[in-house]
C-alpha cells in the first residue's frame, strides 16, 4: 500500500495521476496548504521540506519519497508502466518528461509566485513569464502536431505535462495557437485514470 500526501496543485495532481496509471494500491491524504498542514510535525516526518506531494511506500520498507517528478519515475519503474524499456524510446520519453517538469512547470510556478505570492508585484514580470510559459508550450505544440503523445506513445511525459496545461488553460486558449495541445489535453482528460487522479487531489 502507498500513502499519497497531496493537494489540488499541478505537482500533487501529477503524482496522483501516475498512481492511477500505475495500478498500484494507494490511499489519499489531502494536505490543507492554506491551514499550514504541510508544516505540522507529523507531515514533516514524511517530507522535511514541508511540501507536497509525498508518498510512503509500505511495500518498499516504508520508503518516503517527495518531488513529483521523482515520484512519477519511481511509480513508472515500480509498475513497469509508461516508461519504455527500449533505450531510444526511453530517452525520448525522459526528454519530454524533463521539458514538462523543468521548463513548463518551472515557468508556471514562477508565474504563480509572481502573480499571487511575492510582496511587490510587477505586470511586466508576469507578462515575461506568461510569454516564457507559452514559448515552452509551443515546443510541445509542435511535437503534438506530429504525434498523438509527446514521446510518440503515452508516457510519463504526458503525465507530467497534463496538470500544468489544465491549470494554465485560460492562458493557452487566449493565445489561440495551441490546437494540437488542446486536443491532446482532451484525450488525456478522457482517460479514466487521469480523471480519477485529478479528482483524488480535491
Amino acid at each position: 500500500m502507498i500513502d499519497l500526501y497531496t493537494a489540488p496543485t499541478s505537482n500533487g495532481q501529477r503524482a496522483a495521476i501516475m498512481l492511477e496509471e500505475s495500478g498500484l494500491p494507494y490511499r489519499v491524504h489531502r494536505v490543507d496548504l492554506r491551514a499550514g498542514e504541510q508544516r505540522r510535525p507529523e507531515y514533516l516526518a514524511v517530507n522535511p521540506a514541508g511540501m507536497i506531494p509525498a508518498i510512503v511506500d509500505h511495500d518498499a520498507a516504508g520508503l518516503a519519497l517527495s518531488q513529483s517528478g521523482a515520484i512519477v519515475l519511481y511509480l513508472a519503474e515500480r509498475s513497469g508502466r509508461l516508461l519504455p524499456g527500449d533505450p531510444v524510446r526511453r530517452a525520448r520519453a525522459l526528454q519530454w518528461f524533463m521539458h514538462a517538469c523543468s521548463d513548463v512547470a518551472g515557468a508556471s510556478s514562477a508565474l504563480f509566485l509572481l502573480s499571487a505570492m511575492v510582496p511587490d508585484k510587477s505586470a511586466g514580470n508576469i507578462t515575461f513569464f506568461e510569454e516564457r510559459l507559452l514559448r515552452f508550450l509551443g515546443t510541445a505544440e509542435a511535437q503534438l502536431e506530429r504525434d498523438e503523445y509527446l514521446a510518440g506513445e503515452l508516457s510519463v511525459a504526458d503525465v507530467a505535462l497534463y496538470p500544468v496545461v489544465v491549470a494554465r488553460r485560460p492562458l493557452v486558449e487566449k493565445a489561440d495557437r495551441f490546437g494540437a495541445l488542446l486536443r491532446w489535453a482532451e484525450r488525456m482528460a478522457a482517460r479514466p485514470t487521469v480523471a480519477r487522479g485529478m479528482a483524488a487531489c480535491g
